[in-house]
Formats: C-alpha cells, structure tokens, sequence
C-alpha cells in the first residue's frame, strides 16, 4: 500500500496495491496488520454507504463525543473528499485538504477523529463507502458551515453550480463557533 501524507497531519491518502487482469481486479481495502504496520492501529465498529447524486454536497460532520475515524473510499463514480482539522493541538488544526476519491483511482482516504469530514458528487451518481472507528451518535453530531469564509474550501463548483445541501448542512457553524477538540 502507497501511503500519501496530505497537507493535514495524520490524515493519510491510500493507494492499495491493485491486482487486475482480462477478468476483472482484487483488492485489500482493509488489513489490521497492514494498517497497524503504517501506524494505523485501530478497531472500525461500523461500516456506512451511502449513494448520492450529483452535486449533493454532505457535510462537513463530525461528533463531540463518540469521536469518529473514517476510512473512506468511492466504488463508483467520484467525489471531492474534505477534512478539517479540528484538533487544537495540532499544527494544521483549522485548515483544510481535499482529495479526488473515485473508482477509477481506488484512494482511500484516513480521516483521523478530531477530524471535520464532507463530500462533494462529482458524477451523475457516487457510492461511497466509509469504516468508522466508533458508532454514529446523532446528539453528538455537528456540522460546521461548508461555505465558511474562514475555512475557505476551493469546492469544485464551477460544472455544478449551486451544490444539494440537507437542512442541518445548509445550517452549519462557522468555523470560529464551532466546538472543537484538545
């Protein structure tokens, strides 16, 4: 596996080695040794997918308690995949990277906890598919402002216009309100 450290500290792009042939290809997305091997040593509880068309944009989310890693990854179609960094310990925290996730590039994405996470649709349909290191808690789930000022995400909107938001996404917090992390 090809590890790619991002401009955010500890949150890593993946490239799995990729075995194709005339029938098709095999992949690991997922080894406990592997991963403990990169540093990586952790217990995912939870496995989400979610198909999205379009333009819809979810995110950014995060939760206050039950904090969350995610390991990310497209099947079909792409994404523009954001994280921020909302560890104030950290020297990136408050700042932002994004990363094209596709099928057609296989990259994962490791979106450490403390960690703001969203996507944008880039296809006509995308099917995204997400590990989680603790279990999805809604009272403790935030969504910070996907178009703050502050943060300033370079969202690739110029083919989409304006992107499909659910209300609690539209309602986000600035960046400056937000409740983040030691």
């Amino acid at each position: 596996m090809k590890v790619i450290q991002s401009t955010l500290k500890d949150a890593l792009i993946l490239e799995p080695k990729v075995f194709g042939d005339a029938r098709g290809f095999f992949m690991e997305s997922w080894n406990r040794r592997t991963f403990a091997q990169l540093g990586m040593d952790v217990d995912f509880v939870q496995d989400n997918h979610s198909r999205s068309q379009r333009g819809v944009l979810r995110g950014l989310h995060y939760q206050t308690q039950q904090i969350q890693g995610k390991l990310v990854r497209v099947v079909a179609g792409a994404v523009f995949d954001v994280a921020v960094d909302l560890r104030q310990s950290s020297p990136t925290f408050r700042q932002w990277t994004g990363v094209e996730l596709s099928a057609e590039n296989q990259r994962m994405f490791w979106v450490p906890p403390g960690f703001a996470h969203g996507f944008l649709v880039l296809t006509e349909t995308a099917d995204f598919l997400y590990k989680a290191t603790d279990f999805y808690a809604p009272e403790h789930e935030r969504a910070l402002l996907w178009n703050d000022p502050d943060l300033a995400i370079d969202w690739p909107l110029a083919d989409i216009g304006t992107p499909t938001l659910a209300a609690k996404d539209a309602a986000g917090t600035p960046l400056r309100l937000a409740e983040v992390f030691a």
